[in-house]
C-alpha cells in the first residue's frame, strides 16, 4: 500500500487489520466481474487512497463492503466518464469548486468526499433514474423540462426522481452513514 502521508500508526493499523487482508478478493472480483479493466493495480491504489480519506473523517461500519464498493464504483466511473449525458447549453459541473469556498482544510475535505459519495451513489442508480436525478436535482430542471428532455411523462419524472432519492439513501445507509431521514 502506498500512504497518503497523514495517516497516524492507529490509521496504518486499522487499514492493515480491516482492508489489506481483502486485496486478492477484491482484485479476482474486478477481474472477473469487468475483464476489460486495463489495470486493476490503479484501481485497487485509487480504493485504498479514498478509503483512508474516508477513514480519517469517521469510523466505517463495513471495511471490506465498502473496499469492494468503492473499487466497483471507481470502475464504473472510468466507464461512465465519456458517456455522461448532460442537457445541451449546461456547464459540467466542478466538485471542486463547491469546496472552494470552504476555508478550513478539514471542512474542506470533508466536503470534498461527501460530494465524492454523493457521485458514487448517483452513479450506482439505474441509466433512466440517474439521468432523472441529476437533471432534477443537480441541474435544476423542473419536471416539465427533464420530461420534455427525455422524452418521457411528467409522472415518470415524478416516479424516478423518488426512487433515485430512496436508492440514495439505502447506498448512504449501507456505508453506514445516518441521513436526514433516520430521525
Amino acid at each position: 500500500m502506498e500512504y497518503l502521508g497523514k495517516e497516524t500508526d492507529s490509521q496504518i493499523e486499522w487499514f492493515e487489520r480491516e482492508i489489506n487482508p481483502h486485496e486478492q478478493d477484491v482484485r479476482n472480483w474486478l477481474e472477473r466481474r469487468f475483464s476489460n479493466i486495463k489495470d486493476v493495480d490503479d484501481v485497487i491504489q485509487e480504493a485504498y487512497s479514498r478509503i483512508i480519506k474516508a477513514y480519517q473523517s469517521g469510523p466505517i461500519v463495513n471495511p471490506r463492503a465498502y473496499l469492494f464498493v468503492t473499487a466497483r464504483n471507481i470502475v464504473l466511473n472510468r466507464i461512465r466518464h465519456y458517456q455522461y449525458e448532460k442537457p445541451a447549453g449546461y456547464a459540467e459541473l466542478d466538485p471542486l469548486s463547491v469546496v472552494d469556498e470552504v476555508t478550513d482544510p478539514l471542512a474542506s475535505l470533508s466536503k470534498a468526499e461527501e460530494i465524492e459519495l454523493l457521485i458514487s451513489a448517483i452513479e450506482s442508480l439505474p441509466k433512466r433514474c440517474r439521468k432523472v436525478l441529476t437533471l432534477r436535482k443537480i441541474y435544476g430542471l423542473s419536471q416539465r423540462e427533464v420530461a420534455k428532455h427525455l422524452g418521457i411523462s411528467v409522472n415518470t419524472v415524478q416516479v424516478q426522481t423518488g426512487e433515485g432519492i430512496r436508492r440514495c439513501v439505502r447506498y448512504f445507509k449501507q456505508l453506514g452513514y445516518k441521513t436526514k431521514f433516520d430521525r
